[in-house]
């Protein structure tokens, strides 16, 4: 006769949440996605390394060397006062890019937050919060964040919380739109019949159930929020000199565009360039998250 243990089922770990082999399957599909992935790697690669790949001091002033075209010296030339445009747009990037995620992850972040509460607990929250979101969209975003950082005043930082405050409703309505649909699901009724609060719901069943769409939105909001800093900064609402930043040096090199072309194409080609990488990103991050591909 067989022990009960020898009869005992055998049981295995759960198998991991995520899969994959899916996504390398579709990275494999996906040409446009794969390529936006290299140039998003190459673009931080190129940052982070920016001490060891940068060949000058990017504020280093040499008015023996000013507006310079693209040598084995200087490979993007330099500008007005003589310093190299390379090390500048390397540098610069660190400032645009960083601009960028943290204006996302601020948006993102409050956003998701309120979207999510107004939600669950519905009534006048969710109806005085959702007119003003509807204010805050009734406008222009580009319209209201110049708006706002001429109001708090011409800086990188100002320009910063102007872009996030205007982000936010984005994030608001879309978390709010996961929210009303998980809070009716079975099992999120059955957790408050047994007794669970709104906060524990928010936590345990709304939020992570709603983060595929939120990251796609994030993903996605990468690329505007760099073109719109660097906007900002053309126009001299964001960055100002002598600060290495990518819209500040197409600004300054448009008064030269006629004769030395490269101080504003380097800088152009790298906003251009970034953003382009993170749509493409975002659009296979949204494809990759949708339940629906999986089957395709």
């Amino acid at each position: 006769m067989s022990s009960p243990t020898a009869m005992a089922p055998t049981l295995s770990a759960p198998a991991s949440g995520f899969d994959w082999a899916f996504l390398f399957h579709r990275l494999r599909s996906s040409p446009l996605t794969l390529l936006g992935l290299v140039m998003i790697v190459t673009v931080l690669l190129l940052l982070l390394c920016a001490p060891w790949v940068a060949t000058h001091d990017p504020n280093a002033i040499n008015l023996k060397m000013r507006l310079l075209s693209p040598s084995a010296a200087h490979w993007f030339g330099t500008d007005e006062v003589g310093r190299d445009l390379f090390s500048r747009v390397v540098y610069g990037g660190q400032l645009s890019v960083g601009v960028g995620i943290f204006v996302v992850a601020i948006a993102g972040i409050s956003g998701t937050l309120l979207g999510c509460i107004s939600g669950i607990m519905g009534g006048r929250v969710d109806t005085v919060l959702m007119r003003i979101m509807d204010i805050v969209l009734s406008v222009p975003s580009l319209v209201i964040t110049m708006a706002l950082a001429a109001a708090l005043g011409p800086s990188l930082v100002n320009a910063m919380l102007a872009m996030a405050l205007v982000r936010i409703p984005f994030y608001v309505r879309l978390a709010r739109g996961q929210a009303l649909t998980i809070r009716e699901m079975p099992y999120v009724k059955a957790a408050k019949i047994f007794g669970a609060s709104n906060w524990q719901v928010l936590r345990w069943h709304v939020a992570r159930n709603a983060m595929p769409p939120l990251i796609v939105q994030a993903t996605l909001d990468l690329g505007g929020a760099i073109l719109m800093a660097s906007a900002l900064s053309f126009i001299g609402l964001g960055a100002q000199q002598p600060t290495a930043e990518w819209g500040a040096m197409v600004s300054t090199g448009r008064n030269y565009i006629l004769d030395q072309w490269w101080y504003s194409a380097f800088p152009g080609f790298a906003i251009l360039f970034t953003a382009t990488g993170f749509n493409l990103l975002g659009d296979g991050v949204r494809d990759l998250l949708d339940p629906k591909q999986k089957g395709r």
